[in-house]
């Protein structure tokens, strides 16, 4: 299974979601992006569920000599959330991470800032907080996102994506009431060789999306 773009895979996400919708296992839905790349497929969940979309901002804590290689994440002013495993491999401590963590702190709170312009985040009390991104590599950033949204104590938390490495769905499951992940291929690489169109979204867009998702919860 392959996806044309992320706005594809938003949609074909939202039609599971919206069946379990509407067998009644997701009542009072909160859809929450995971930006940049979640959010142009969370507003196709949130479209289709008529529910409030917002954001969690993550940022994934990188290897200092390779970014891109995440050695755990963080979300607002929560602790840093480490993958044990993976600093023992490269024979780093906390501490080593420190100005990356900081770094990181500091992008977030940007994101953060102009995402919501001074908007608290939504009360998740009671509800449902589907947590969506645009796929699952390590799942790094996805745990971190859960355990934050768990925090605000909404009634079930799901987790939601289009695609995922097998493991990282088989580690994640514990960390929500459910998870939906539609393909989980054996081979996977990397999130974007599953997209035929995998552009980075940038700051404008992700605004318009969170401003079209709080316009179709105000009806």
């Amino acid at each position: 299974m392959r996806f044309r773009d992320r706005a594809q895979a938003g949609r074909r996400l939202a039609e599971r979601l919206r069946a379990r919708y509407e067998a009644g296992a997701l009542p009072d839905p909160v859809v929450l992006a995971l930006p940049r790349g979640g959010v142009a497929v969370a507003r196709e969940v949130a479209r289709a569920l008529d529910a409030p979309l917002d954001v969690v901002v993550v940022r994934k804590i990188g290897a200092p000599s390779q970014e891109e290689y995440g050695l755990g994440a963080i979300v607002g002013d929560d602790p840093p959330l480490f993958d044990r495993r993976a600093l023992n491999l490269l024979g780093l401590t906390e501490g080593d991470l420190a100005p990356v963590v900081e770094r990181e702190r500091a992008e977030l709170h940007r994101r953060a800032d102009r995402y919501r312009h001074g908007r608290p985040a939504p009360d998740l009390g009671g509800r449902t907080a589907i947590v969506v991104d645009d796929g699952l590599a390590t799942g790094s950033t996805a745990r971190a996102a859960l355990r934050h949204v768990r925090r605000r104590a909404p009634a079930r938390t799901v987790l939601a994506v289009p695609v995922g490495a097998p493991d990282a769905v088989r580690a994640l499951r514990a960390e929500a009431d459910e998870l939906i992940c539609l393909h989980q291929p054996l081979t996977f690489t990397a999130v974007g060789v599953w997209y035929d169109d995998f552009e980075q979204l940038t700051d404008e867009e992700v605004l318009r999306a969170l401003t079209e998702g709080r316009e179709t919860a105000d009806g």
